[in-house]
């Protein structure tokens, strides 16, 4: 009984507290809550605990369903086809160059997978600090469309790490399929429907709406696509991915409802998924001999490979905005984890590279804010000048 209220105190210490800490280092509030996480588990004030892993997975499933809160499909099917065009090329260019290092380094095959992920889910956090500009606009685009990809490999990679290659894997590949038609058949019904009857999304998400309604449908959409993820044994994330899709494409009159949900995931549920990974770095490995090289050097890898994909906006965004389109993309902090976390559950990446990984998903993110903020108030200074 101890432990647990000493865990709960901990947890509800850190949510109140990180924030304040970041400002000061001026630093990202997740990577501080990850820091906290590592310390306060070493310390012994934070265990494994039952309720504390569901809500810990509750709250990534969370932040998938916030990030493709992000993506309206109906802007990303009205982007200019060369745009559209570069995108694959850039995402294509990602994944030569992840195959090209594991191969060249003699990696394993799931570093072809590590290595290239892409997630928006930071980049939201980018668009508030340095409002909307040409980079961050297209960073949203070609983000979504390879965080897409980047949680369609997973699902598969996941498939493949749990059940191995053979029918197994062809049916989860099936199923995935099968439900992605489903998902576009339904999605041109919903649009025709909420075009021939412009008052129904009114009708469900009200504009005067003092029952929460939009919260309550949102979160409806949220749990209906988790389940049907867990019923077809597909990534649950995908489905909560998918969920936040539907809110801003079919409820774009709910301008604020996207930012309300975040507002409750990132002062609840996110923090506790964050702190519950700081717990899974055990802070004595980092005297482990070579881990922090190792970190250092799949983070230097993934960095420079995004930066150099990016160079084919330099057209559209010129040389600066380019490089800035490709750092913005490389804190793929969560999907990172995640699949850095998959993988080592299945005995795919040993213990040693499992929490390179971690460290190096944490030196991107604290790095790649610092150089962000370094190249912006330069070109700021160049502008003006």
């Amino acid at each position: 009984m101890s432990d647990n209220i000493s865990l709960i105190i901990t947890i509800s210490l850190i949510i109140i507290f990180s924030p304040f800490i970041a400002k000061y280092l001026k630093l990202p509030t997740t990577p501080i809550e990850i820091i906290l996480g590592s310390i306060f588990g070493y310390v012994g004030f934070l265990h494994n605990e039952h309720l504390f892993d569901i809500v810990a997975e509750l709250g990534f499933l969370y932040l998938m369903f916030i990030a493709g809160t992000e993506i309206n499909l109906k802007n990303v099917i009205n982007t200019p086809k060369t745009i559209i065009k570069k995108v694959m090329l850039y995402l294509l260019i990602l994944y030569a160059f992840s195959i090209l290092f594991s191969l060249y380094l003699d990696l394993g095959k799931i570093f072809m997978v590590l290595l290239p992920l892409i997630s928006v889910g930071l980049v939201a956090s980018l668009s508030k600090e340095y409002g909307k500009t040409a980079w961050l606009e297209l960073s949203m685009t070609a983000g979504g469309l390879g965080e897409v990809v980047s949680i369609v490999i997973l699902t598969i990679t996941s498939a493949a790490l749990k059940t191995g290659v053979g029918l197994k894997l062809f049916q989860t590949i099936m199923a995935l399929i099968a439900f992605l038609v489903l998902m576009f058949i339904i999605f041109r019904v919903m649009q025709l429907l909420f075009w021939w009857f412009p008052k129904i999304s009114t009708a469900l998400m009200p504009h005067e709406d003092n029952k929460e309604q939009d919260i309550r449908l949102s979160m409806g959409i949220f749990f209906l696509l988790v389940a049907a993820m867990l019923f077809l044994h597909l990534e649950l994330a995908f489905g909560a991915f998918l969920a936040g899709i539907f809110i801003p494409t079919f409820f774009e009159h709910k301008h604020n409802l996207p930012e309300k949900l975040a507002s409750f995931g990132f002062g609840f549920l996110i923090p506790i998924f964050f702190i519950h990974i700081g717990t899974a770095f055990h802070l004595e490995q980092l005297f482990t001999h070579g881990l922090m090289f190792k970190a250092f050097y799949i983070a230097l890898v993934m960095i420079v490979m995004r930066v150099l994909a990016s160079l084919v906006f330099i057209k559209e965004l010129k040389l600066i905005d380019s490089i800035l389109m490709g750092l913005s993309h490389s804190m793929p902090l969560t999907l990172l984890i995640a699949m850095a976390t998959l993988a080592f559950d299945t005995k795919s990446i040993d213990e040693l590279h499992y929490y390179a990984f971690i460290l190096a998903a944490l030196f991107q993110v604290i790095s790649v804010m610092i150089i962000i903020k370094f190249i912006n108030s330069y070109k700021l200074k160049k502008e003006s000048s």
